[in-house]
C-alpha cells in the first residue's frame, strides 16, 4: 500500500509570482492569491506546512469591484477605545489605501492562527505597475 505524501517545511520550493491586477475583479484576484500562498497549486500541497509562494500584486489601484460595492460596502476599524469605530467606504479605500483593500480580502481567506500569518508574510501589493522585486526574478502568473 502507498503511503500518503506528506511535505517537510526543510523540502519546500518557493517561486515568486507576479499577478497584475489591472482591470480583474477584487475577489477573484484575491482568491486567486490566497491559492498560491497556500500552496495549494503544487501537487505537494500539505495543510500542516507552509509550502505556498511568494506573490507580488501590481496595480491594485486597479482592481475593479461589481455592481454598487464601491459605496455599498463599508470597511469597519476600531481602535478599542469607547466611540473608536471607524467605517470607510470601499470607494476611499481604492482611492486612498487599495494596497490595504486587497490585503483585507486576501488575509480573510487564509487559515487562522500562526500557520496563517506565516503565509501572509509572503504577500507584497503595490499600487503602481513598479515592484522593487526584480532580484528575485518573478514569473507572470497565468491560469
Amino acid at each position: 500500500m502507498k503511503n500518503t505524501y506528506m511535505q517537510k517545511k526543510e523540502d519546500v520550493v518557493r517561486n515568486w509570482y507576479v499577478i497584475n491586477a489591472e482591470g480583474q475583479n477584487l475577489g477573484r484576484v484575491a482568491t486567486k492569491v490566497a491559492h498560491i500562498l497556500r500552496g495549494k497549486h503544487k501537487p505537494t500541497f500539505t495543510p500542516h506546512v507552509d509550502c505556498g509562494d511568494y506573490v507580488i500584486v501590481v496595480n491594485a489601484s486597479k482592481v475593479n469591484l461589481t455592481g454598487n460595492k464601491l459605496d455599498d460596502k463599508i470597511y469597519y476599524n476600531h481602535s478599542g477605545y469607547t466611540g473608536g469605530l471607524r467605517e470607510r467606504t470601499a470607494r476611499e479605500m481604492k482611492e486612498n489605501y487599495p494596497v490595504e483593500m486587497i490585503e483585507r480580502a486576501v488575509k480573510g481567506m487564509l487559515p487562522k492562527g500562526r500557520l496563517g500569518r506565516q503565509m501572509y508574510k509572503k504577500l507584497f501589493v503595490y499600487e503602481g505597475a513598479e515592484h522593487p522585486h526584480a532580484a528575485q526574478q518573478p514569473v507572470e502568473y497565468t491560469k
